[in-house]
């Protein structure tokens, strides 16, 4: 069985993905109640003022059955002119009050939303990197991408739109009641079919929408595949076989459609089928009513006016459960990760300069019985600088995601300062460990704004000084608009070593105790990287470091080497001691000297 490579060219087990947590309903109940609480007023408020819509709207019937009464017992023009004009007035009122109470609800909805968002954001952005990595990106991108939106669309029309329908059927059912009870009797003939049909619905309509997305994404990712290795599927005369791959998928997703679309005609039959039930048995009713002179005809038409309007209701609240159990499921995978434990409190030393690293009998395995770090000690002393040495695979950057924090090891203990480095908090503002790698990310927006998320405060001098202390304040001001140029995803776009400085210059007004570099340089590129190198000198310069190097130079400029072999310590000490020892290192430089080009 293979695996997915770790980090350092290592082997992982390739078992299926720890997904992130998923609430239960009761605690999604829970914490949705949690959220509305603060707003409870502006819960009632819009529901006080949803009733009067409501109930306003429900004149309708009772005036329209008044201009028959008036018609069949030869009423005068006036009283037919008065009602025509509270007809008018009702719906003036109506449509205020319905307006109001729809924005007041959508305004419920989405501040709740909003600050669920950013419990979220919150809480994911202090996931351990070990348990984001175990789940899966995709897991956490589809929670806060899909997730969210399919919540959001659910608030946004779902909800109102529900919420005025309940509204709609229970206040129409006691109108029926009022008229006169015989009618509400007839008008619920029609629930056991309307219930049996919601019912036929939703346990064939979950499952089928679910096997829909699968066979989506699996068309969507032929496609990717086929269009995105295009050259390699004509170069090895694939076309035709990529082309029935594609046809493929896309005639199980069509059949698929065509089953929801037969579903869907399916359900909408048998709701008429429980309209014309409900409403012939009012109609009957109504006729019985008139002829034994326990109602007028007027009385009779609003019932029947009553039963046809809840059509639209009806309907529309059971084709929504389908989206509100969307929903609901998507708001389960949010507070589960809502709900996953705090990290502790950051501890901070008190200064940059006293951060010691302690690693002993450390060993560590991305699967039993695969060890990729055996019996490592080793101790960096406060403002050290150790450089990490050895071949793809020997554990090195393995080592480094112990230190920083981001993995716990299988075995043995790795201290910071004294303390486990999990107990020091994630990084960023305040932290005692920064982790840089190559993978720098740059954040859409001015450049100025992505520096100071190292640290929000900072004033455009503090700014310039940073970068002014890594070599980059240079270029950082030949763009268009000096800091405030816009850079990252639909901004300008910073070369590799630029990236890097940006980092660098970060680390500058973040100013951890201890560093740790994970081939902080490799995407410099030769022309850029020995700038870069004397940035990252200036830049570490002292705190404590620990530098997997991507180039000996690096090496060779550190206060101690270590070379890892097959995940153990095999040397250490300074370069010129390594090479005079003429051990695994010297045989490295002689390796690493041989292909560099004189002055690179």
């Amino acid at each position: 069985m293979t695996g997915s490579p770790a980090p350092d060219g290592t082997a992982k087990a390739a078992d299926a993905p720890a997904l992130l947590p998923v609430a239960s309903p009761a605690r999604t109940r829970a914490a949705v109640a949690a959220l509305v609480r603060p707003q409870r007023r502006a819960a009632l408020g819009a529901l006080a003022v949803m009733v009067a819509a409501t109930g306003v709207g429900l004149l309708v019937q009772p005036l329209l059955g008044r201009i028959v009464d008036l018609a069949a017992d030869g009423g005068s023009a006036n009283a037919v002119t008065v009602t025509a004009a509270l007809l008018a007035a009702v719906a003036v009122v109506q449509g205020v009050f319905t307006g109001l109470g729809l924005s007041l609800i959508s305004r419920l909805g989405e501040t709740t939303l909003a600050r669920l968002r950013e419990q979220f954001v919150e809480r994911a952005l202090g996931l351990p990197l070990d348990q984001v990595e175990k789940a899966g990106a995709g897991d956490l991108t589809a929670r806060v991408t899909a997730d969210v939106s399919l919540i959001a669309d659910a608030v946004r029309s779902a909800l109102p739109e529900l919420a005025r329908s309940l509204l709609t059927i229970v206040l129409t059912l006691g109108a029926l009641a009022l008229l006169d009870w015989r009618f509400l009797l007839a008008a619920l003939l029609a629930t056991p079919v309307q219930a049996a049909t919601a019912r036929w619905y939703v346990t064939r309509a979950v499952p089928l929408y679910a096997e829909q997305r699968v066979a989506g994404s699996a068309q969507q990712q032929q496609l990717l595949d086929t269009v995105g290795g295009g050259s390699t599927v004509r170069a090895f005369r694939l076309e035709h076989a990529h082309t029935e791959r594609v046809a493929e998928r896309s005639a199980a997703l069509v059949a698929l459609t065509m089953r929801g679309v037969r579903l869907v005609l399916g359900f909408y039959s048998r709701l008429h089928v429980a309209e014309y039930i409900g409403l012939a048995a009012v109609l009957v009713t109504g006729c019985w009513l008139v002829d034994r002179g326990s109602a007028s005809i007027g009385t009779a038409t609003a019932a029947a006016l009553y039963f046809h309007s809840l059509f639209g209701p009806v309907n529309a609240a059971l084709v929504l459960l389908d989206d509100a159990q969307s929903a609901t499921a998507g708001l389960a995978r949010l507070v589960g990760v809502t709900d996953l434990p705090r990290p502790p409190a950051a501890r901070r030393p008190a200064s940059v300069g006293d951060v010691d690293v302690t690693v002993r009998g450390v060993g560590h395995a991305y699967r039993p019985g695969h060890p990729v770090l055996s019996g490592v000690d080793l101790t960096i002393r406060p403002g050290e600088r150790v450089a990490l040495v050895g071949a793809s695979g020997a554990g090195k950057t393995t080592l480094a995601r112990l230190v920083a924090g981001v993995q716990q090891p299988t075995e043995g203990a790795v201290l910071v300062g004294g303390a486990p480095p999990a107990e020091l908090g994630p990084a960023g503002t305040g932290s005692t460990i920064a982790l840089l790698t190559q993978e720098t990310h740059v954040f859409a927006g001015s450049l100025a704004d992505d520096l100071r998320l190292a640290r929000p405060d900072a004033t455009d001098a503090e700014l310039r000084a940073a970068l002014a202390h890594v070599d980059a304040l240079d270029w950082a001001e030949a763009l268009p608009d000096g800091l405030h140029t816009v850079v990252g995803d639909g901004g300008r776009r910073l070369s590799g070593a630029q990236t890097q400085s940006l980092a660098l210059a970060r680390l500058m007004l973040a100013d951890p105790p201890l560093v740790i570099l994970d081939e902080a340089t490799a995407e410099a590129g030769s022309a850029g990287a020995r700038e870069l190198e004397k940035a990252v000198a200036r830049a570490v310069d002292g705190r404590t470091a620990l530098i997997v190097a991507h180039r000996l130079s690096q090496a060779a400029t550190a206060d101690r080497v270590v070379v890892l072999d097959r995940g153990r310590v095999v040397e250490t000490g300074t370069h010129d001691e390594l090479r005079a020892a003429r051990g695994p290192y010297a045989a490295l430089w002689a390796a690493w000297s041989d292909t560099r080009a004189p002055g690179s």
